[in-house]
């Protein structure tokens, strides 16, 4: 069942009912137009990651050698101050991280999608970014401008809106343990092959 926007404001209004709560700072607002609503609004932070002009003639993210360039040698990080402006182009590609800090219970689970307004506009944001139970952190934004014109951005900006919903609750042991629990800043992460795609990759008989 997904929440309403109601619905989160109570939960986050009660932390120390639940034994395992659920955390969104800063808290959204929650204004008479969106209590009915069936989505939070959600910011754009200050950290930006972009991919640098290198030499590499492509990522091969399945390379486990030591010889395959690190995320750091393959991108940068750019602070933006509240109040000043990030240039996206026509075709360009970043990624960027949320200004709220997230955590999610075991019983509530969630995804991210583009508001219709800046998607509009040609700006893309993220795609159906999923947020599993036990998630903590700030979330990671893949944003594309697919126009003909530069868009400016601003952190601070309602830039997505997340979409919350109940789940059975289990073992809070069993929650999501991913690689981007605890980030700040958005991170490209990596892609490995699990066994059963390790065997497809063997050579036939």
């Amino acid at each position: 069942m997904i929440l309403r926007a109601d619905q989160i404001e109570q939960l986050l209004s009660k932390p120390k009912d639940r034994r395992d709560p659920i955390a969104i700072t800063p808290q959204p607002v929650f204004d008479d137009e969106k209590r009915g609503a069936a989505s939070i609004d959600i910011r754009l932070g200050c950290w930006f990651q972009v991919f640098r002009q290198t030499r590499v003639s492509h990522f091969d993210v399945y390379d486990p050698s030591d010889e395959a360039p690190s995320e750091a040698q393959l991108t940068k990080h750019h602070y933006v101050p509240f109040g000043k402006d990030y240039i996206l182009h026509p075709r360009a590609f970043v990624l960027a991280v949320t200004l709220e800090w997230i955590r999610l219970p075991s019983d509530v689970a969630g995804y991210v999608i583009g508001r219709s307004s800046w998607g509009r506009h040609g700006l893309i944001i993220a795609t159906a970014t999923g947020v599993h139970p036990g998630f903590t952190g700030c979330l990671t934004l893949e944003l594309t401008n697919v126009g003909e014109v530069p868009i400016t951005i601003k952190p601070g900006t309602t830039i997505c809106q997340l979409f919350l919903h109940s789940v059975d609750a289990g073992d809070p042991n069993l929650v999501d343990r991913s690689r981007f629990i605890g980030k700040r800043k958005p991170t490209i992460g990596s892609i490995k092959l699990d066994d059963v795609a390790k065997k497809l990759s063997l050579p036939m008989l």
